[in-house]
């Protein structure tokens, strides 16, 4: 394809981008359904770039105001993530000098918000949640692409072997820092392309995600519910810590979401799983099993801030009132989770948001009503005894707190109790 083309292409996708109304993968996806003609390296190219943009938005937005033509074009050539050299062949004169001049500039000069990219209120959140000395480091990590994690299938395989396996296919990977069972693989290969994802040998999933399963100690013969499993990249998780006995249920108000369970669950060789789709969580399915149930997960729906290294264009799509939503919805599916544990039980509250008002205050309000019958176990000798590399690394102040910059993985929070 030409260069202007491609350029023009760009823009063209980054004005549905910008608007928000969707999420950003839904509207790069529709595109590429509008434009089958694009190549692989063509697809590659606008979907960074588009990335690369909502990453950075504030920055390119500053820099965009010396240049001519449209914002999308003008944004488009300050973050283009293909071949410069390509890029060139669809600029004109004045525009290949702007654009010289713009990657000159000291970036420490401009203003703060360029550094960090952030809205004004989630800046303001971030920077009270962690030292100063760590803010810019945090909103880097925040600002950079995910590695790709892997979570080896120990049902059918050892982590050496999958490590062999993809090694043979070509793609390089090493063992993750913390989970026993992660890989993390070099670049962006076509992962579900190889033998080992077809035959179910490793699952697309964070390490981070990994060491929530991890932390409800799920184990042999028991009843365990995942009570929002979502697309059940955990559900698979604690399957194969069940070792394919006992019952496992996958709970999820979205039907659509546990639909895509069902090729993940094929190639896992699990047989314990019963997904299950409620309408809430006071549904009769979750009354029903009141009190019997070893272990509870509740991976529980939030902003996802905690995963703007994967998903940039949360953070322009959501503000401080949904992160107040969220956390009142929070609060009533953890009271009704915890209804089903059994004493002795355990249940972990988690999400994947870096805000206290998601994490830590939803649990002291839990804290507060549920009694004196949970007892909070530390995060740290949970992921020892599950035998996590360096548990106490991923311990604060008793929860599992993970931080992009520290860790390596996306931002989650968890807290784990044991019912008397």
């Amino acid at each position: 394809m030409h260069p202007a083309r491609l350029l023009d292409l760009t823009a063209e996708l980054l004005a549905p981008v910008l608007q928000g109304a969707q999420p950003a993968d839904r509207v790069v996806s529709g595109f590429f359904r509008q434009h089958r003609v694009l190549g692989p390296r063509e697809r590659h190219t606008l979907a960074e770039t588009a990335y690369a943009v909502l990453r950075k938005r504030l920055l390119w937005q500053h820099l965009a105001q010396g240049g001519s033509g449209s914002l999308q074009r003008r944004l488009a050539i300050l973050a283009w993530q293909g071949s410069r050299d390509f890029l060139r062949g669809a600029l004109t004169e004045s525009e290949a000098g702007w654009a010289a001049h713009a990657a000159s500039l000291d970036l420490a000069s401009l203003p703060e918000p360029t550094r960090h990219n952030l809205p004004g209120w989630l800046a303001t959140a971030l920077a009270s949640s962690v030292p100063a000395t760590e803010f810019i480091a945090l909103t880097d990590a925040l600002n950079q692409p995910a590695a790709l994690d892997l979570r080896v299938n120990t049902l059918k395989a050892r982590r050496e072997q999958v490590l062999q396996a993809l090694r043979d296919e070509g793609i390089e990977a090493e063992p993750t820092p913390f989970s026993p069972w992660g890989l993390r693989v070099q670049g962006k290969p076509a992962v579900d392309r190889t033998a080992a994802f077809r035959e179910g040998l490793v699952e697309v999933q964070d390490e981070g995600s990994q060491l929530l399963a991890l932390l409800t100690g799920a184990s042999r013969g028991e009843m365990v519910a995942d009570f929002c499993a979502g697309a059940g990249g955990k559900t698979l998780a604690l399957g194969a810590m069940m070792r394919n006995t006992g019952r496992l249920y996958a709970f999820d108000t979205s039907g659509h979401r546990l639909d895509a369970l069902k090729p993940r669950l094929a190639r896992s060789g699990l047989s314990n799983v019963y997904p299950a789709q409620i309408a809430h969580e006071r549904d009769d399915r979750v009354r029903r099993l009141a009190g019997k149930i070893d272990r509870v997960l509740v991976d529980a729906p939030c902003t996802g801030l905690g995963t703007l290294r994967r998903n940039p264009d949360l953070k322009w799509r959501q503000g401080p009132e949904a992160a107040q939503e969220m956390a009142l919805r929070q609060a009533a599916i953890l009271t009704a989770a915890s209804r089903l544990l059994r004493p002795g039980g355990r249940l972990v509250y988690a999400t994947c948001s870096l805000l206290r008002q998601e994490n830590e205050e939803v649990v002291a309000a839990f804290e507060e009503t549920a009694g004196r019958d949970w007892v909070r176990a530390p995060a740290g000798e949970l992921l020892a005894s599950a035998q996590v590399c360096e548990a106490a690394r991923l311990d604060e102040a008793g929860f599992l707190r993970l931080w992009p910059h520290r860790h390596g993985t996306d931002g989650f929070f968890a807290a784990a109790w044991t019912r008397r």
